[in-house]
């Protein structure tokens, strides 16, 4: 019987690990950063949802009153409606744990502020639409 050559039997060679380990580390080099950013992401289209929302529950306020209301807190008391304008009864907070701001008159806008200092608004610098330039951001 011939023996068998132990070097040939064994398993990888140490330059075959550092190459899978280099290729494993670009691979988290590229996919970790976009995994990282999607909370985030995910955040301000929660808010812009929320802001839509809130958009819709002011003209169904209009459409009773004639006016848009003097601030969001008048859509929880809803002028006699029962439960008010929105569904859970009270007005929701953005998703970083701040209240939406409101500016009324003929247009309304409700906005908020992303964590990085985003401006997330139903109005844009051209009057509605979707943009995102200087750190605002609308639809």
């Amino acid at each position: 019987m011939e023996k068998k050559n132990k070097r040939n039997e064994a398993g990888f060679t140490l330059i075959e690990l550092m190459v899978v380990i280099v290729i494993l580390g670009i691979l988290a080099g590229l996919v970790v950063p976009r995994i990282m950013d999607r909370p985030e992401q995910a955040r301000m289209q929660k808010a812009e949802v929320q802001i839509e929302s809130l958009e819709t529950a002011c003209k169904l306020f209009k459409l009773d009153t004639g006016s848009y209301p003097s601030s969001l807190d008048a859509l929880v008391s809803g002028s006699g409606r029962k439960g008010g304008y929105l569904e859970k009864g009270k007005l929701p907070k953005d998703p970083w744990g701040n209240d939406f701001s409101y500016s009324g008159g003929d247009e309304i806008e409700i906005w908020t502020t992303a964590k990085d200092g985003t401006r997330i608004s139903n109005l844009g610098s051209d009057g509605g639409g979707s943009s995102e330039a200087g750190g605002h951001v609308s639809w």
